[in-house]
């Protein structure tokens, strides 16, 4: 079957040819506004599952792949900011702190309806940083559409102490090895193809 991924992001498209296997992306442009009291777990899965079948009409004997990806300091839902200046706030708010990145899978075969959903957590503990610190990261990096504001995969790597998790691609916002388990059970694996 043919792969589609649910999403427009670079990041997510990068990661994905990490496989080596042939996909399309189709951005499903859904509302991605958190409901009220909604946790960050509960919203990555919402949205991974409303991208996956938004697009599924679309491409009725494929494969689709959505992710979504939220994160959480204490008991606050931590967006993409937008700009700089919520950047700044939100990584001050982080600094010395450990917050939970929650980021969801699916992989929906549209002609059987069958889907495979994962919520995979990713820890990340901030080093404690001072105002130029963060002021100086989001000029260099500008992670205005990133979750947490920061791109682990440039710069903000200098922003942690530590990082805790299965899958390090989890933080950047696909679940690779989770992936490649549930496309095995669709009997497709990237090893032998």
């Amino acid at each position: 079957m043919k792969l589609v991924l649910a999403s427009s992001s670079k990041y997510r498209q990068q990661l994905l040819k990490k496989l080596g296997l042939p996909f399309q992306c189709h951005s499903p442009n859904i509302d991605e506004t958190p409901k009220p009291e909604e946790s960050a777990r509960v919203l990555s899965t919402r949205l991974a599952r409303e991208k996956a079948f938004a697009i599924a009409r679309l491409y009725p004997e494929h494969l689709i792949i959505a992710s979504d990806q939220s994160a959480q300091l204490g008991n606050t839902l931590l967006g993409k900011p937008g700009n700089k200046e919520r950047a700044i706030k939100q990584l001050t708010r982080c600094s010395g702190n450990k917050v939970t990145f929650y980021t969801a899978l699916v992989l929906l075969n549209s002609k059987s309806q069958q889907c495979h959903t994962e919520c995979i957590p990713f820890h990340v503990h901030f080093k404690t940083l001072t105002q130029e610190q963060i002021s100086g990261y989001v000029e260099k990096d500008n992670p205005v559409d990133c979750a947490g504001s920061f791109k682990c995969e440039g710069l903000g790597i200098a922003l942690f102490e530590k990082l805790e998790g299965d899958d390090p691609n989890t933080l950047i916002g696909l679940p690779l090895i989770t992936l490649n388990t549930m496309l095995a059970k669709e009997g497709i694996d990237p090893l032998l193809l």
